[in-house]
């Protein structure tokens, strides 16, 4: 299994073009070893919006090691805090995902890729998987994506379906030559700000005990909206990131056919030329047998 793993990170470590010629190549080139070569050839091709991410991975290893190590701080930092601060705190990972999310269309770009918007998305949704997940976060490491990933931060991710093999999952992409970008500022929300900001609330709530008493119950209709909104919200994310999960499979697998076709038309035309010469043949050796009759 580790020869299929450094096979898989030569693979994908190619232009996206450039991955469904080499991987039959090396199958052919296993042929000896059958359990092997029919692993290679089972080698999917990712996704434009998996290549994007695989490079980054592969160019930019210390930013993803940056970015998965906020995660996990922010992962920590938010157990205790108020609204309020989950509120900044979530803006601050859209900013830092956003950020490197540009740095990766510009590393495609440099390869002569274009990605869309329809793809950056995908790349960003990754991106925040691997903040949100640590499962995500080792499918993003290994270099090996097939497909983007999507996280809510709540449910479990089926990681093993987006990367080339399951054991890719604690595995770490080789690094590829390339210049390396500054990384973005990346850092959380400091403890004693939080702290400062927590004491102040305990202030203000002993001088404002006597309107919380009058407002108990509006605030009771507005939590039961709050959370209402928020279980909608998140039900509603989830059927996005199915949706773009099932897209990028569509469009893997049109990529796929689109490749079979035009095998399978060189084929019928050299079938249809074989075929013409041997009507040819036939016809003359008819010919020949009516002039001795």
């Amino acid at each position: 299994m580790a020869e299929l793993l450094e096979i898989a990170d030569e693979l994908y470590a190619l232009p996206q073009e450039e991955f469904t010629p080499a991987r039959d190549a090396k199958a052919r080139e296993l042929k000896a070893d059958k359990a092997l070569a029919a692993a290679v050839k089972r080698l999917k091709k990712p996704s434009v919006a998996a290549w994007v991410v695989n490079l980054f991975v592969r160019r930019e290893a210390g930013q993803v090691e940056q970015l998965v190590g906020v995660g996990e701080a922010l992962r920590e930092a938010q157990a205790g805090m108020d609204g309020a601060e989950l509120r900044a705190l979530t803006r601050q990972r859209r900013q830092l995902t956003s950020a490197v999310t540009q740095q990766a269309r510009s590393l495609a770009k440099d390869e002569g890729v274009k990605v869309t918007q329809a793809v950056s998305d995908q790349v960003e949704a990754t991106l925040t998987a691997a903040m949100l997940d640590p499962e995500c976060a080792k499918a993003v490491r290994s270099g090996l994506l097939t497909a983007a990933l999507a996280a809510t931060g709540v449910d479990a991710v089926d990681v093993a379906a987006a990367v080339a093999v399951p054991e890719a999952l604690g595995f770490t992409a080789t690094r590829t030559t390339g210049e390396a970008s500054a990384p973005p500022e990346l850092h959380v929300v400091p403890g004693d700000d939080a702290e400062r900001k927590r004491e102040e609330a305990e202030a203000a709530l002993a001088t404002a005990q006597e309107t919380v008493d009058e407002t108990a119950s509006a605030l009771a209709e507005a939590d039961q909206a709050v959370e209402e909104l928020q279980a909608r919200s998140l039900q509603l994310q989830s059927e996005i990131d199915e949706l773009r999960r099932r897209l990028s499979e569509v469009e893997s697998a049109a990529e796929e056919t689109d490749e079979e076709l035009e095998e399978a038309e060189d084929a019928q035309g050299e079938a249809r030329a074989a075929h013409s010469a041997a009507v040819s043949t036939r016809d003359a050796a008819q010919k020949a047998l009516d002039r001795l009759a």
